[in-house]
């Protein structure tokens, strides 16, 4: 049986629109969805006037939403599998742990409840940062969220957070039958002599030449195996942050890698990803390499 695209849904309109994504995604892949609304609110639930049956008003709160969140899902598309559930845990930790068990987790931008013009929620912070499966962060412009643009844009780091990323992306763009624009970001050194700042000539330099040899060498494999995505390839130079925030204008998905060391707890994602996640104009997906 396929593992489930696991959305948490929390009532916000940020859900919505990632519950909405989520559908297409689940339908593209052939998946079930499983929306998950998790809260602390047994922990607070002497706050909380109590309502039939023992249950307190939080606890129907979680399930009013969920049940919301299958009606929109199904209206979406009723040929989607959809399960529900609610969990007496921290939001952050109980995605985390469904992402043991899932093809990957979906989160919307922002929370109910968090600070409005926050770029990105805590939560879906947290999960992008820690979860053991890919993570996509719904987020930016109706043509990025409907994917009309047809191109998915692969950021390409190093080969220690490369390789799952990229196969993921070859994936993504097979089932969408769209273009996977990888990009490798490179920086020109600058040398120091006489108190003058010399720059390497744009021609022939070698660190591009460098950066496309590893850009070439990374994908070769994984495109031997898909030969019907249109992949374009292309090293600038620049902040890595910086070029895949600008190319994400022109989008559907932004693909990234993210190193897992184990035993290491806590965020474990660098500062590219930070800005993709933070400034990204379109969903955005973070991949596990572990390690």
């Amino acid at each position: 049986m396929a593992l489930p695209l696991v959305v948490g849904v929390d009532g916000s309109d940020a859900c919505l629109l990632a519950v909405d994504w989520a559908v297409d995604e689940a339908v593209r892949h052939g998946l079930p969805l499983r929306l998950v609304y998790a809260s602390l609110w047994e922990r607070y639930e002497g706050g909380f006037p109590s309502v039939a049956r023992g249950r307190s008003s939080e606890q129907v709160l979680a399930e009013h939403i969920v049940a919301s969140a299958a009606d929109r899902a199904e209206r979406r598309n009723p040929d989607v599998k959809v399960t529900t559930d609610t969990l007496a845990e921290d939001p952050a930790d109980a995605l985390v742990r469904e992402g043991s068990d899932a093809f990957a987790l979906v989160t919307g931008s922002r929370g109910r409840g968090e600070v409005k013009g926050l770029l990105l929620g805590s939560v879906g912070l947290s999960v992008a940062g820690r979860a053991p499966c890919p993570v996509f962060v719904v987020k930016g412009d109706g043509p990025g969220l409907a994917g009309t643009h047809g191109r998915i844009l692969l950021g390409l780091g190093d080969a220690g957070t490369a390789t799952e990323a990229v196969r993921f992306a070859f994936r993504e763009a097979e089932v969408r039958g769209c273009i996977l624009d990888v990009v490798r970001a490179w920086r020109r050194p600058s040398h120091v002599r006489s108190g003058e700042r010399v720059q390497a000539e744009a021609a022939g330099d070698p660190d591009e030449e460098r950066a496309a040899m590893l850009l070439d060498a990374q994908l070769a494999a994984v495109a031997a195996e898909y030969p019907h995505v249109r992949a374009h390839r292309t090293a600038l130079e620049g902040a890595a942050g910086k070029v895949l925030v600008n190319r994400s204008a022109a989008a559907d998905l932004v693909i990234i890698g993210a190193r897992r060391r184990t035993g290491h707890f806590g965020l474990q994602l660098g500062c590219v990803s930070h800005a993709v996640l933070h400034h990204g104009q379109c969903p955005v997906a973070v991949v596990p390499q572990n390690q």
